[in-house]
């Protein structure tokens, strides 16, 4: 694909001179402008920088230094890393690649980041896991037409920002966008604000005043929480998504207008339908395009880039620059929170660390202390021994209880040697008398298993690294479900656990072709951390 001379600007290092000069004619092939960079020079003095991808040398104190300049202007790094990096990419680096280096792999998957951050330059959108790289792709094919976009979320996950970035990549980008809240608007008022009355149609309508989609005209209107939109009002909404024409409130001349309209809710349409609340087919027509963004406790993996963000953005608001950033303590903490106000919640927690923050860097202990407490962590749930899936089953096949607990495992930095020490801790102090593993209300149960040869002890309580949470619906007798075992048993709970996680791991690697980056942005964990668990359980490609 062609690009214009504007495209921006490759800088290629020269530690490998071959690879450099291939990267450099495959890059100008793409469109980009390509410069050869030594260790002398700096990042910012290059004119429109999109890319720094360093062709060897990567832990060198220039290389670290190039890195540290090119994250302060949003600049991604590719590096060329030989086997002393297997364990962990170097520091400040976006993607890696093995040597010996393939330039054609490298130039491809260059010119697709530089095109995603400028998609997200333009959307203001902040996000690299699929999910959001799945929202942005469906701003930019729905940005070019003209069809009704209806954009579905919880409270908080930026549905505005969504609507915000369908109009600056459209044909209307120079004209109106107008947001409306419909949830803000009374039910008395609402028509004469979205189109408009004439000089006497009701008490106080001293004069003739244009609504919400004649402002709007050529442009975007969004109305936002559409399903608090009266059923009256339902109807004329309809009329101008099909004829783009309505009457003002009090009016006998008909209006024509261009509007694209884009609307958004937090609510099921299809229940307000059921309920008869909502027209059905309003909602049809409305629903023509959709895009669904998800909460953020389902995109953990861009936590630390909204950070960084809205630490730049609310340090620059409030005058506390040179701001140093958050701390790794720190930031692990809001990594595992479970964010029920998503990332509207997020900004307005770190806007008001930055500005209570005592020093330049926010540290674990500014953090609200509901916060530091896992309040709102997700909670650690069992999954029967039965749910555990093969590792050659791939990940398709993960049960969806599994893929929970090893997520969760993950997000709440769970480590099976700890779990393992605790169960240890617990078998010593019963051993003293203390009777901390039982039944419901402390005693032992057992049950005997359909066919099965002797006893086994259900688990009541577990230690305080894991909540248990509901135990589900009761099952029928005829039913023992699975057995579950006495973690003070050799090989009981921890082993499970053990299992659990050494086979989710193998099946994400085999469904990714043992890619190990794609793998640990499925698993959720650092590559660094997949690579010391491969090794831990002795994991090999077949």
């Amino acid at each position: 694909m062609a690009r214009s001379k504007m495209a921006g600007t490759v800088l290629v290092t020269t530690h490998d001179l071959p690879l450099a000069g291939a990267l450099s004619d495959g890059f100008r092939r793409q469109g980009y402008g390509v410069e050869l960079f030594t260790p002398t020079e700096v990042v910012a003095a290059v004119d429109e920088p999109v890319l720094l991808v360093q062709t060897g040398g990567a832990r060198t104190p220039a290389s670290r230094r190039h890195a540290r300049q090119a994250a302060e202007l949003g600049v991604p790094v590719f590096a060329v890393t030989g086997p002393e990096d297997e364990a962990s990419s170097p520091p400040g680096v976006s993607a890696s690649f093995g040597t010996p280096a393939d330039a054609e792999e490298i130039v491809l998957v260059g010119s697709r980041t530089i095109e995603r951050d400028r998609l997200r330059r333009a959307t203001g959108i902040v996000g690299d896991t699929d999910a959001m790289l799945e929202v942005i792709e469906r701003i930019v094919h729905f940005a070019p037409v003209d069809a009704t976009v209806l954009i579905t979320g919880e409270s908080g996950t930026g549905k505005e920002l969504v609507a915000r970035g369908i109009h600056a990549l459209s044909r209307r980008r120079h004209r109106s966008f107008i947001p409306v809240n419909m949830a803000a608007l009374s039910e008395s008022l609402v028509e004469s604000e979205l189109f408009g009355h004439e000089k006497g149609a009701f008490t106080g309508a001293i004069d003739s005043r244009k609504g919400l989609f004649e402002l709007a005209d050529s442009g975007t209107i969004f109305l936002d929480e559409i399903g608090e939109m009266p059923l009256q009002t339902q109807t004329k909404l309809l009329r101008v998504l099909e004829q783009q024409e309505f009457h003002r409130v009090g009016g006998e001349r008909l209006k024509r207008v261009d509007v694209r309209i884009l609307a958004a809710t937090n609510q099921e349409l299809e229940d307000l339908v059921a309920a008869r609340t909502f027209r059905r087919d309003l909602f049809y027509r409305l629903n023509v395009l959709k895009v669904e963004l998800p909460p953020l406790r389902r995109r953990r993996g861009d936590i630390p880039r909204l950070v960084d963000a809205f630490i730049r953005e609310a340090s620059e608001r409030h005058d506390r620059g040179p701001f140093q950033g958050i701390d790794s303590e720190a930031m692990e903490i809001l990594a595992r929170h479970r964010w029920p106000g998503n990332v509207r919640e997020l900004r307005n927690l770190v806007e008001s660390m930055v500005i209570l923050a005592p020093g330049r860097r926010i540290r674990a202990e500014d953090i609200p202390e509901d916060v530091r407490r896992g309040g709102g962590a997700l909670a650690l749930v069992p999954t029967p021994a039965s749910d555990r899936v093969a590792a050659d089953d791939g990940l398709q096949t993960l049960r969806p209880q599994l893929e929970l607990l090893f997520r969760t495992m993950m997000e709440m930095k769970v480590d099976i040697d700890d779990l393992r020490r605790d169960f240890e801790e617990f078998k010593s102090e019963e051993e003293r008398g203390r009777v901390l593993v039982g039944g419901p209300r402390g005693e032992v149960a057992s049950t005997q298993p359909a066919g099965g040869q002797g006893e086994t002890v259900a688990a009541g309580e577990l230690p305080p690294a894991v909540d248990v949470g509901d135990s589900g619906p009761e099952r029928p007798s005829s039913d023992p479900g699975p057995s579950r075992v006495d973690p003070r048993s050799e090989g009981g709970g921890v082993s499970m656990l053990v299992d659990v996680e050494r086979d989710a791991i193998a099946a994400a690697l085999r469904a990714t072709g043992w890619n190990r980056r794609r793998a640990a942005e499925i698993l959720g964990i650092s590559e660094r951390t997949l690579y010391r668990k491969i090794r831990k359980y002795e994991l090999g490609e077949a």
